[in-house]
């Protein structure tokens, strides 16, 4: 949790609505079908611990945000572009709705969305 003192007191900006804010910046990239954690493809998948780990994470030291992503792709494109528009656009929404400094945005692409079949 951000915490900064304000002349009328402090503001807390809380990891979980940095988060919703960083999921939402990453959805209104072109090519990203989802995010998510991608781990529920199986029965194994469902029952393992590693399913329990949230699609976004957000950590705070000094001030400073920490994220990590877990996207899936539309088939077919250029995951890497995709990738790196996604961290653009996640830290600087967050820069810019919360005045809190993003050193990094990881970016996992855990999945492929399967083509919508006409």
């Amino acid at each position: 949790m951000d915490v900064r003192n304000t002349v009328a007191g402090s503001l807390q900006i809380s990891t979980d609505v940095i988060a919703k804010i960083a999921s939402v910046a990453a959805l209104e990239v072109d090519d990203v079908d989802s995010v998510s954690s991608g781990n529920m493809q199986s029965v194994r998948g469902l029952l393992s611990k590693t399913s329990l780990h949230k699609p976004v994470s957000v950590e705070m030291e000094d001030g400073v945000a920490m994220v990590t992503l877990h996207i899936i792709a539309k088939y077919g494109c250029k995951i890497m572009s995709v990738s790196k528009k996604v961290q653009e656009n996640v830290k600087q929404t967050i820069q810019n709705m919360c005045g809190i400094t993003v050193s990094r945005v990881d970016v996992i692409v855990c999945g492929l969305a399967e083509e919508a079949e006409a």
